[in-house]
């Protein structure tokens, strides 16, 4: 069943990989530390550059887990190495958004601006350019928390299907729908 857990994670230059007795994976690089605790019956070890998995069975639970935390320790690699960036789109008539430091000031045509205090792990710039869309670019080694940001924040104004106003990723296809047929066609 999983044949991603089979594959070593390799480990790039400048990234440092700690197995503690208790299974607690700990990956250090130039964009931060990251630790994952890995299941009792998943043991891991570092074998020069390669992190590699082993699994006691191959019951389904084995498999499944095998698969999961080889996913979840490669993520870790490459995050503390080259890190994650999710890049979002304001489309709308006055939707913008400013940055200062961890605040996220949004306006998205409600009757008050949206301030949202971002965690220190995630950086966050907004970029706006006349008569262009305002863009949000997030930036994190922990691409689960990026991830939950970005929805956090399209959640907030989620594209409609009819104009597509409202906060997108960046190079997302939107499903439209057509609009109301002509009156006087019948």
């Amino acid at each position: 069943m999983s044949r991603i857990g089979k594959l070593p994670v390799q480990i790039p230059g400048g990234v440092k990989v700690l197995v503690s007795k208790d299974n607690l994976v700990t990956v250090s690089g130039n964009l931060g530390d990251l630790s994952q605790v890995v299941h009792k019956d998943i043991s891991v070890s570092v074998d020069g550059d390669l992190i590699i998995l082993t699994r006691p069975s191959d019951t389904k639970e084995h498999k499944s887990l095998h698969g999961l935390y080889r996913s979840l320790l490669k993520n870790m690699v490459i995050g503390v190495s080259a890190g994650y960036e999710k890049k979002m789109e304001l489309v709308g008539v006055g939707y913008k958004a400013t940055s200062k430091g961890q605040l996220l000031e949004l306006h998205l045509g409600y009757s008050h601006p949206i301030v949202i205090e971002l965690s220190k792990e995630v950086s966050v710039v907004a970029e706006t350019e006349k008569r262009q869309n305002s863009i949000i670019i997030l930036k994190s080694a922990d691409k689960q928390l990026v991830g939950q940001v970005a929805a956090k924040i399209r959640s907030l104004r989620k594209p409609e299907p009819y104009k597509g106003k409202g906060i997108k990723f960046v190079g997302e296809e939107l499903r439209r729908k057509a609009g109301k047929a002509a009156a006087g066609a019948k």
